[in-house]
């Protein structure tokens, strides 16, 4: 039986220090589990119903399943790889000024969300202050209980025509602007 206590490194390697040598650890420990994409990528607006935000998202060109919730309307993005994401939440945000929104990003069981205003990226959100006061379809949603076909009135960005989501819009704005 040995006493090495690091077998296969010679005493005089662990004296000098060699045997650590050139080993790094990062600041950062999610890189250790892979730059896989989210398991959910949505977009939380203020916006009162499905059919306008999905036409802002066919506009945008953003791909994505709405739902209306008591809150605001929901985009669940259907491209979640890479910056796709933050690309979508910049042109969205862009398109609809002045009306801030919250990119949420799922992996696993962890939670990150974002605040987006006039296509720039905002502070960092607590998840739980944000759901907080959220309906409980949005929190099941987000958390993973539900999936956004489990809800009722979905509204796919990608059955707008741009023609169509351009009036949708303009006669949204007509009814905000008249009350």
């Amino acid at each position: 039986m040995s006493t090495d206590p690091t077998p296969g490194v010679p005493d005089d390697d662990l004296a000098r220090g060699d045997a650590l040598e050139g080993l790094e650890i990062p600041d950062d420990l999610s890189s250790l589990t892979g730059g896989s994409s989210p398991d959910l990528v949505a977009l939380v607006t203020q916006i009162a119903g499905a059919e306008p935000l999905a036409a802002a998202c066919s506009l945008a060109q953003v791909e994505a399943d709405v739902v209306a919730t008591d809150v605001g309307a929901v985009a669940v993005l259907r491209d979640r790889t890479g910056d796709a994401p933050a690309l979508a939440a910049a042109a969205l945000s862009t398109l609809v000024k002045g009306v801030p929104l919250i990119l949420v990003e799922r992996r696993g069981e962890q939670l990150t969300m974002t605040r987006w205003s006039d296509g720039a990226v905002g502070d960092a959100l607590a998840p739980g202050l944000v759901l907080g006061g959220a309906p409980e379809a949005l929190e099941d949603l987000l958390t993973g209980s539900s999936t956004v076909t489990d809800l009722d009135g979905v509204v796919a960005s990608s059955s707008i025509s741009r023609w169509k989501a351009m009036r949708l819009l303009t006669a949204a704005g007509r009814r905000a602007r008249k009350k």
